[in-house]
């Protein structure tokens, strides 16, 4: 079991149930009490792609990370991609009973062609960028329009941790951590907009919160406030990297990239009019934080 935790990041899973939360309360829970299926096919789908992504490294990570599960044997590659396979049709079966396998079909789909063609192409970070973005749009099912900007930003959030990410052995080029401070600092400013005073307040039966003038001031200062949160803690790892862009120092940014989207989740929850949900991300980023020392995220 410990071996299965290691090889699909289990404690990273923290990281994606925002995404949902975020898009859901951008278009005002369209799937109702549903919505609470959604962070979990999400959870599903990005444990399935994990898995695949050691199935389709292994022979890379034989040399440049001969500990990971696959290539040390402790899990067989054929074992990783029945784990890949089996948590990808749990979370497209969890999706289709919250109403959201119309995104969830296309997320996974993206996460797969990333594994397994577009990884160490130019598209790859794209390719990831589009399935973050699908999985905030997951938990707008039915009205994904309505969150095109949560899920912009989170796609511009994915598209710098990627590309900074692909120096995490070797060292990366400055310009790869000067592009992902540059999508740091965009996204958080997209997620600093008081979107509360322009969204109806999310509904009281997931939130609790009244639908008065607080509802609408609240949103705005919460936002502001895990906005910043978000921007010190990945720009400023990020800010390192790009002084001094060594493998060493590429990997701690980028395990700041990886947890440090949920404090922009949160900024894009609580702008959209779901103060307190925001709030409880920000607490599931301090978990992460904590459990990223006991199995890494990246």
């Amino acid at each position: 079991m410990a071996d299965l935790v290691e090889l699909v990041r289990a404690p990273a899973a923290l990281t994606v149930p925002g995404d949902v939360l975020a898009g859901g309360s951008s278009a005002g829970w369209p799937a109702g009490r549903r919505t609470w299926l959604l962070p979990v096919a999400s959870t599903a789908l990005y444990w399935g792609g994990m898995a695949l992504n050691d199935f389709s490294d292994r022979a890379v990570d034989a040399v440049e990370r001969p500990e990971r599960p696959v290539p040390s044997g402790r899990v067989s590659a054929g074992r990783a991609l029945a784990v890949a396979g089996g948590l990808t049709a749990a979370g497209l079966a969890v999706a289709a009973a919250g109403g959201g396998l119309r995104v969830a079909a296309p997320l996974a789909a993206s996460a797969w062609a990333y594994d397994l063609l577009l990884k160490d192409t130019p598209a790859g970070p794209f390719a990831m960028a589009a399935a973050r973005g699908l999985d905030v749009a997951l938990g707008a099912s039915g009205r994904p329009g309505a969150a095109l900007v949560p899920a912009a930003a989170v796609a511009l959030h994915t598209v710098g941790v990627t590309v900074l990410s692909r120096g995490e052995v070797h060292g990366a080029p400055r310009s790869s951590a000067g592009l992902a401070l540059a999508a740091t600092s965009v996204a958080a400013l997209a997620a600093a907009v008081p979107r509360g005073w322009l969204v109806r307040p999310a509904a009281p039966v997931l939130t609790g919160a009244p639908a008065g003038p607080p509802a609408r001031v609240l949103p705005g200062l919460v936002a502001a406030g895990l906005g910043a949160a978000y921007a010190l803690t990945v720009g400023r790892a990020q800010l390192a990297a790009y002084r001094s862009p060594d493998a060493g120092t590429v990997r701690r940014a980028t395990g700041s990239g990886v947890r440090g989207v949920i404090p922009l989740q949160g900024a894009l929850t609580a702008g959209a009019g779901s103060p307190l949900a925001g709030l409880g991300l920000a607490l599931a980023a301090r978990l992460a934080r904590a459990a990223s020392r006991v199995v890494s995220p990246t």
